[in-house]
């Protein structure tokens, strides 16, 4: 058992802390912006919630942060009151957010200066994995502290992996999220096609599905894709913010993505039709309005 902090209990963050707990035994102290949130998260896991986060993370051996992007990431570790201010030495900040490569870089830098430890961490496996413990989990980092860490982050993965130096892990997300956007745009042009074509969805699916067309998105998004309900994951705000990331970081190293490019405007159009909320499936409800 370790004394752990966990920064940010959104949709994500929630039940990887209460998994953290439970699961891993762990002596857990949350903070969230929201209080209520922090109170009805001890209430239902135990442990205790700070006022701050620099006061959940005082004492912690390790300390975790889920939260919206680089700002709101550098606002919870560098910022007044952040966690660094009150990390012990040889402590590991391991940070869950998807952002940037480059403040991954910096907070690896500031850790280093706090003679702290730091991973890049970002998860794949949305809300449902979170729930079930079972995400994917994409690390950077130097080999030692990664080794430390990921007995404590096996709580809520059921697949960790290090990647490269701090930075990697984000970078790593990055081609995960390029891959799932044109994995959906490509299945939401499929089941556009077969419905204009007069086919039976279900009956295609089920047999393409088990050649090479197969994916996960395609077992676990087309029966609801197909109904159009579009309430079951991963919402296209957040979609938008990773391909921006994916699209900055482009520019700078030089790739080539057109594909990814189109679908994050296309995401852009999905916006307009009001599906902010609505998740990543919802490419199909573009092609549908058209």
């Amino acid at each position: 058992m370790a004394k752990v902090a966990f920064i940010g209990l959104g949709v994500m963050g929630y039940p990887m802390a209460g998994h953290l707990k439970a699961k891993g035994g762990h002596d857990v102290t949350v903070y969230n912006r929201t209080t209520a949130k922090a109170e009805a998260w001890v209430k239902q896991y135990g442990g205790s919630h700070g006022l701050t986060p620099a006061a959940a993370a005082e004492g912690a051996d390790y300390v975790f942060t889920c939260v919206g992007n680089d700002d709101d990431l550098r606002s919870v570790t560098t910022g007044k009151d952040g966690v660094l201010s009150a990390m012990k030495s040889g402590a590991i900040l391991i940070d869950n957010t998807t952002a940037s490569a480059e403040v991954a870089r910096e907070l690896d830098e500031a850790a280093r200066a706090k003679g702290c430890g730091f991973i890049d961490a970002p998860v794949s496996g949305g809300q449902a994995g979170a729930e079930n413990g079972v995400l994917t989990v994409m690390c950077g980092g130097d080999e030692k502290t990664f080794e430390a860490a990921k007995p404590v982050i096996d709580a809520y993965a059921r697949m960790v992996g290090l990647m490269g130096p701090a930075g990697c892990g984000q970078l790593a997300k990055m081609m995960n999220q390029i891959c799932i956007a044109g994995l959906v745009q490509g299945l939401a042009e499929s089941i556009h096609f077969g419905k204009k074509s007069g086919l039976d969805i279900e009956k295609v699916i089920e047999v393409i599905s088990k050649g090479a067309a197969g994916s996960w998105q395609m077992e676990n998004r087309h029966k609801t894709m197909n109904v159009g309900k579009y309430d079951f994951g991963f919402a296209v705000d957040w979609m938008r913010k990773d391909l921006d990331i994916v699209l900055t970081e482009a520019r700078r190293n030089g790739a080539n993505l057109p594909v990814t490019a189109l679908v994050d405007q296309f995401y852009g159009e999905v916006q307009k039709l009001g599906g902010n909320r609505w998740d990543t499936s919802s490419l199909l409800a573009r092609l549908e309005a058209k």
